[in-house]
């Protein structure tokens, strides 16, 4: 199959467009059983790009094609102490289905590389469903990997406790 012809763009949450497609397109994550298998209420499908605007260290990806959006990469930047420089951490990544397998994921993420890389940032951070093989295919390709600061010590592991 060939590939589409894909727009990937740094999002401006000021742009409807935008704001509109980044409520969509997570909700459709959000639908999906690795995003928990069901919807975003309307309010947060609505507000969601507001509220990252009021973040200024949050930055947004996206994926178009024949103008429809297809992929969202939201992002934050955070800080290594050990390297005392910036990171960012990939706090979402979705490509719509019927568009997966075409590498709309690896065009988004190197243009996260890109925007980290002109932040001045020492690493890209993200999480990942063990059962996610194809996600962790995509990240594989892209060069991320688990890590570890002494093997005696084990793999990092992301844990949360819901507030």
């Amino acid at each position: 199959m060939e590939s589409p012809e894909v727009l990937v763009l740094q999002a401006s949450y000021t742009n409807p467009v935008h704001a509109e497609a980044i409520g969509f397109l997570l909700n459709q994550y959000a639908q999906d059983v690795m995003g928990g298998g069901e919807s975003l209420s309307l309010d947060t499908q609505q507000q969601l790009a507001v509220e990252l605007a009021k973040r200024p260290q949050a930055f947004s990806v996206l994926a178009f094609v024949a103008g429809q959006p297809v992929g969202l990469v939201n992002c934050f930047e955070g800080f290594s102490t050990f390297q005392c420089r910036p990171l960012v951490n990939i706090h979402d990544v979705v490509v719509i289905g019927g568009q997966r397998g075409l590498g709309i994921s690896q065009k988004m993420l190197s243009k996260v590389e890109e925007i980290a890389r002109q932040r001045g940032c020492c690493k890209l951070t993200l999480e990942v469903l063990e059962g996610n093989t194809v996600a962790q295919g995509a990240y594989l390709k892209q060069g991320f990997a688990g890590y570890e600061l002494d093997p005696a010590m084990g793999k990092a592991m992301f844990w949360q406790k819901t507030l």
